[in-house]
């Protein structure tokens, strides 16, 4: 159950080729992905998910998170070879055995059935499900939408792809590799967005008839923000895909309230204005960007959060002074 899919693919003259992926994945490998800070992303949380769907996930041997590769025991941060899927281990009255692989596998089953009892336990007598969902965790994917620009990249792939990574992100990069790839970016001037979520084909008619006061681009990457934020068209509670006023609202939420929530607009971007040397005062540059600050993790681009007015600061809630 990991997938990689490259939902908006943009490059500019001057600025490096910028890429939004969805990606699924087990939740125990989501802290690899972490430490890669060139990477905007926003992912599914075990505080929003039903109890029932995540019980769904773990107690199918279908769609249940697990480990791809069962290694042996050994010092240091790899496994050793895998276990032996040969060797019994095992012999019953009314059984030849069962291989060490095998019997890691079925325990690794067993927890998870025993994770989703205690879980359901907890569901019924009213424990809220940003709780109950933690007991659950290891068995489950999460969904995650990550907008990154080609040299942190290059560094992930460089990383993750090596035989040394562990084999779940491994096989998460090859995916990851694989669609970047195969896909083309659209190149886009000063003023034309990279906003993932977003189809243009038919949006004047479904967006601006809504919002008449506001210009249709506002609107698109608003929606393209809350889209962000529950990484997909799709709502976790009702499986429907969201409609624009629910979108709008959700963005004003996000950005809106206090405090604001500004990580879901990392990943709107559209490319910064470059000027050659003849106009900079350092001769011994080829030019430079007109908004620099505004690049946060996205050399070469203007980031939307970077243009949003207390994006940086989250006031101290009241009882709490420096």
């Amino acid at each position: 159950m990991i997938e990689a899919e490259v939902v908006c693919d943009s490059i500019g003259e001057h600025s490096p080729r910028l890429t939004t992926f969805r990606l699924r994945y087990p939740k125990f490998v989501h802290g690899e992905l972490m430490t890669h800070r060139a990477f905007s992303r926003n992912a599914s949380s075990s505080r929003a998910i039903p109890v029932s769907k995540n019980l769904e996930e773990v107690r199918s041997d279908e769609l249940r998170a697990a480990p791809v590769w069962w290694g042996r025991e050994q010092k240091g941060m790899q496994s050793g070879d895998e276990l032996d899927d040969i060797e019994l281990i095992y012999a019953g009255r009314d059984s030849n055995g069962i291989s060490r692989q095998e019997a890691a596998k079925q325990q690794w089953r067993t927890a998870a059935l025993h994770a989703a009892k205690n879980a359901e336990y907890l569901h019924e007598i009213g424990a809220h499900k940003s709780i109950i969902n933690r007991i659950l965790e290891p068995f489950l994917h999460i969904n995650v939408v990550a907008t990154s620009c080609a040299p942190g990249l290059m560094n992930f792939f460089g990383l993750r792809l090596d035989k040394a990574a562990q084999p779940e992100i491994r096989i998460l990069a090859e995916y990851m590799w694989g669609a970047w790839n195969e896909s083309n970016p659209e190149k886009l001037g000063p003023g034309e967005w990279h906003l993932p979520f977003i189809e243009w084909q038919g949006l004047q008619s479904d967006f601006d008839t809504r919002i008449a006061h506001e210009p249709l681009l506002q609107q698109c990457i608003k929606v393209s923000v809350a889209r962000c934020a529950r990484t997909s068209y799709l709502s976790f509670d009702t499986g429907k895909r969201s409609t624009v006023e629910e979108d709008l609202a959700l963005y004003e939420r996000l950005v809106g309230s206090q405090p604001g929530h500004f990580s879901p607009a990392e990943h709107q971007a559209t490319p910064d204005k470059w000027y050659p040397s003849q106009y900079a005062n350092d001769k011994d540059t080829d030019g430079f960007y007109e908004w620099p600050l505004q690049h946060g993790n996205l050399p070469g681009w203007r980031q939307y959060r970077k243009t949003l007015p207390g994006e940086a600061v989250a006031f101290l809630p009241e009882g709490y002074s420096l």
